[in-house]
């Protein structure tokens, strides 16, 4: 794992966008109406080649018990865990109005349940809805089914339940061990409890288990946050999710309980990162790329190895890419040339399903110039390079002509050494790997056209 420069993370430090698709959600527009939506299933469904490809299903549980300060997402805090109940009625017939469309028994190779806190549910609503899914479609052997999971939520015999259900990976949320920046953010959870529960998980048999972290947090210092690399390190997750805390107070109002003057600064966030790099590499993991890492043999990281790394809206996968649904409030979905999302209100989604539409409130369309970009865009986020000639016979242009600009102000990263750039085609080097999002963002006509990018996070 090459060694970061301080001079290089301050001059590529910039927000940007974390490309789990392209165009990137804040490009949707509301004239993509549900009947939109209704018609790229229906031609999924009469597409032949279409059918045989599996699907991803993205579900949406809104709920939390607590808030914590730093969350960004889509929730709703309450106590009250017989709105989960209501909201399953309306999972239902969400995923009804989706099979009238695309038929019962499509084949699905990917599940994941984010939130808010898919553990928010209780074991009988969890096996509720897995039964309801696995009415509607058919869940192929030796898929990705995954769950986040607040520590704070859970016991072994919970995650036995899981394990029953389906789920073969977890993923933790643990932000942080050290209890001042716990108790800074309103998310206390003891060490001792991560670590239990981890090791239920392996003794029941989970393929895969994830670790979250977040650097940049208030009350964070270097040699704070090496306890926690330290102890993680110990608890050997499969992988771990290392975010870089972005603190936009105007967007979201759970930072504004953050006391800015906690924060780190720009120079011990940087320092933050580095520690976190050098921690990760000697504990024996591979960097897989954007924020994420994993022991040598977990399924992502041969993925990387050989070739296979795709991403969409959960991020890194190792399998195929393919059409994704998403379920619940605000959630995303891909289908064909479509992307979609779901209305972000529960009052407003529900309202939709009682009228007995599908809840999509904005989406895209892509053009072709969208799916070429795509191409480059996923080719370097995926696998660090892409040949001319695979992008030119599949989108039938001239590569060097059509992207002469984004060549030209490739030129400076190739000048700092984080990108090779020839005849054939561009490869993102092992410096550049950690600077991929920068390298990205050249070909994105989106941001190029605008500059507004306060909207997204630090890439670094």
């Amino acid at each position: 794992m090459p060694t970061l420069f301080p001079e290089l993370i301050r001059r590529f430090d910039v927000s940007g966008p974390r490309y789990t698709s392209y165009p990137t959600a804040d490009r949707f527009v509301e004239a993509f109406t549900p009947d939109h939506f209704a018609q790229a299933l229906a031609q999924r469904r009469n597409g032949a080649a279409a059918m045989r490809l599996p699907l991803s299903l993205y579900v949406h549980i809104p709920f939390c018990e607590s808030l914590c300060y730093y969350c960004a997402c889509n929730k709703i805090i309450t106590k009250h865990h017989d709105r989960g109940e209501t909201y399953l009625r309306y999972l239902s017939r969400e995923v009804e109005l989706h099979t009238t469309h695309v038929g019962v028994g499509q084949t699905v190779s990917q599940l994941h349940l984010g939130g808010g806190t898919p553990t928010f549910l209780s074991d009988s609503e969890l096996r509720e809805l897995m039964t309801m899914l696995r009415r509607s479609f058919m869940f192929t052997p030796g898929g990705e089914y995954s769950i986040e999971v607040d520590p704070r939520t859970v016991d072994a015999t919970r995650l036995a339940t899981l394990a029953e259900l389906g789920f073969n990976r977890l993923s933790f949320g643990v932000q942080d061990f050290d209890p001042a920046v716990q108790k800074a953010v309103h998310r206390v959870q003891p060490t001792e409890r991560v670590f239990a529960l981890v090791e239920s998980a392996r003794a029941l048999g989970f393929e895969s288990v994830n670790v979250d972290l977040i650097y940049g947090l208030p009350q964070q210092t270097p040699e704070s946050f090496d306890r926690t690399l330290a102890q993680v390190a110990k608890l050997r997750p499969d992988r771990i999710a290392l975010y870089a805390y972005a603190h936009l107070p105007e967007r979201f109002k759970p930072q504004r309980r953050i006391i800015a003057a906690e924060l780190p600064t720009a120079g011990a966030k940087v320092s933050l990162l580095s520690r976190s790099l050098s921690a990760f590499q000697s504990a024996g993991y591979v960097y897989v790329g954007m924020d994420h890492f994993a022991l040598p043999n977990d399924a992502l990281a041969v993925a990387k190895r050989q070739g296979r790394l795709h991403r969409n809206f959960q991020g890194y996968s190792s399998q195929p890419d393919c059409d994704l649904i998403g379920l619940g409030v605000s959630a995303i979905g891909r289908i064909g040339a479509t992307y979609s999302q779901n209305a972000r209100t529960l009052e407003e989604y529900c309202d939709y399903l009682d009228q007995g539409r599908l809840p999509v409130v904005r989406g895209l369309a892509l053009t072709r110039d969208d799916l070429l970009r795509r191409a480059v865009i996923m080719a370097l986020m995926c696998q660090g390079q892409l040949q001319f000639e695979s992008i030119e016979l599949a989108h039938l242009i001239d590569f060097k002509s059509y992207f002469a600009a984004e060549l030209e102000n490739l030129r400076s990263m190739e000048e700092k050494g984080l990108v090779e750039v020839n005849d054939t085609g561009i490869q993102v080097t092992a410096m550049g790997w950690f600077f991929v999002r920068g390298v990205a963002m050249v070909f994105d006509r989106y941001l190029q056209a605008d500059r507004t990018r306060a909207r997204f996070s630090r890439i670094i």
